[in-house]
């Protein structure tokens, strides 16, 4: 019961939040979409030939129409959308049915298509700085991120011992960011890491996290302290 209800809460702050962010982009027609990428996009495909390979690069396979948030504050709807794990690009689908990618994917600040949002931030790995599009799993001053991946593996020859494999494509597990406002997100993988996320109000989130036994191994975990800290 404890789970449904964050759940539901979580679903209509995320409705809510949503609704009242797009009120501040000028809304553009999807055809001026088309025409501004048309000097900027390149192959959606990926170079590797998908026929004889397992699993899958995309996030979901089909392209679902969807809406992009730029950082010119324009937004445009009804663009159909995928994202390419494995190159980390976010592909559209024009009128005559080309796949491509943004060449350019920093002018997104959000893209909306069925249940995803894909944020195109800043984040680090390793305590290196890269950028690229993390899934967006709590909105607020404080964000909860993921970053989703698959790696490629080659195909292997028959063993002593083994059969032959096909190259496939294998999904990692997701790795979970915290960004504050407009900053780097940073990796939260344990309580320490998640602590040195919010420096200005770290006694109260390890409070926070003590009296109510959060499980930070858990999205949803992660999920109630990122919420708890924007209600400060």
């Amino acid at each position: 019961m404890r789970k449904y209800l964050i759940l539901t809460m979580f679903i209509a702050f995320t409705t809510s939040a949503f609704a009242q962010f797009s009120l501040s982009y000028e809304l553009k027609e999807t055809a001026d979409f088309y025409r501004m990428n048309q000097l900027l996009n390149k192959s959606g495909n990926t170079d590797i030939n998908l026929k004889d390979v397992k699993g899958s690069p995309y996030l979901n396979n089909e392209f679902v129409s969807g809406t992009i948030y730029t950082t010119m504050k324009t937004q445009y709807n009804d663009v159909p959308l995928r994202y390419n794990l494995y190159n980390d690009d976010l592909e559209f689908k024009n009128p005559a049915g080309e796949i491509l990618a943004l060449a350019k994917p920093e002018i997104v600040e959000y893209a909306v298509f069925g249940n995803d949002r894909l944020v195109y931030c800043n984040y680090s790995v390793g305590n290196k700085p890269k950028q690229g599009f993390l899934v967006l799993k709590q909105e607020g001053n404080a964000a909860l991120l993921s970053k989703v991946s698959v790696i490629y593996q080659e195909p292997t020859e028959p063993g002593a011992y083994k059969e032959a494999e096909p190259a496939k494509f294998v999904r990692r597990a997701e790795e979970h960011y915290i960004r504050i406002g407009s900053e780097m997100a940073l990796p939260v993988s344990n309580r320490k890491s998640v602590l040195e996320a919010f420096p200005d109000n770290r006694d109260k989130i390890e409070n926070f996290i003590s009296k109510n036994k959060i499980k930070l191994n858990k999205p949803e975990g992660l999920a109630e302290v990122v919420k708890f800290y924007n209600s400060l």
